[in-house]
């Protein structure tokens, strides 16, 4: 319990930096959001080291996903809701660590089971995001949500790095190509038709269907 009050600091202070960043700073909502998207992605990777059930997990995922919603109905923490787009992706979040972690933990703890969905949720769709603002090919329209084939392509790439940097040590340098192109090309699909931050759901959701598939 002590772990997970921890855990709640860290995630607290987070939240603060990102506030300061926004308020003090003048730094845009979608940045701020963005670098605490990354951030608590981060902090989870601690979470099989420091946390040994799911429910101090599903603890901490609860409180965090009614402190998002109270934010967004009484509108504090602009850092991450002051965005012009309508998302429910920071509510999502939790449920979404809370996913990763409990597939984890019923895979017998192999950590490539919590590492990958969290470290392409964290990682890969930032990234999306600002190559296809920044390089906005062949955009589509998705849930009222604009995407682009750029962006999409951030995705696949940053996917296939992150997936076989962490499947390499689980499978041959054969599955692991193999492997690492299924997931990432799924996920990339997963993401690419999810709008409104749903992606935050189906993006881990889609690395631990794929990883529990070819863990058969």
């Amino acid at each position: 319990m002590k772990n997970t009050l921890i855990f709640s600091i860290l995630f607290l202070m987070l939240f603060g930096f990102g506030e300061v960043l926004y308020h003090l700073l003048k730094i845009k909502a979608e940045i701020t959001r963005k670098i605490v998207h990354i951030g608590t992605g981060v902090i989870t990777l601690l979470f099989p080291f420091w946390l040994d059930s799911h429910w101090f997990v599903l603890i901490l995922c609860v409180n965090f996903f009614i402190l998002l919603t109270l934010s967004l109905k009484f509108n504090f923490l602009k850092s991450i809701n002051a965005i012009e787009r309508f998302s429910i992706g920071s509510m999502l979040y939790p449920f979404a660590v809370y996913l990763s972690y409990f597939v984890y933990e019923m895979e017998g703890r192999k950590l490539h089971f919590f590492f990958l969905p969290m470290l392409s949720l964290a990682f890969c769709d930032p990234l999306a995001e600002f190559f296809g603002k920044k390089y906005p090919y062949k955009k589509f329209t998705i849930w009222q949500s604009t995407k682009s084939i750029g962006g999409s392509l951030a995705f696949f790439v940053s996917c296939l790095i992150l997936s076989f940097g962490v499947l390499i040590f689980y499978f041959t340098l054969l599955e692991t190509l193999f492997f690492t192109f299924l997931i990432a090309f799924f996920t990339t699909i997963a993401e690419g038709i999810s709008g409104k931050g749903i992606d935050n759901i189906m993006i881990p959701f889609t690395v631990a269907i794929i990883l529990k598939v070819v863990s058969m």
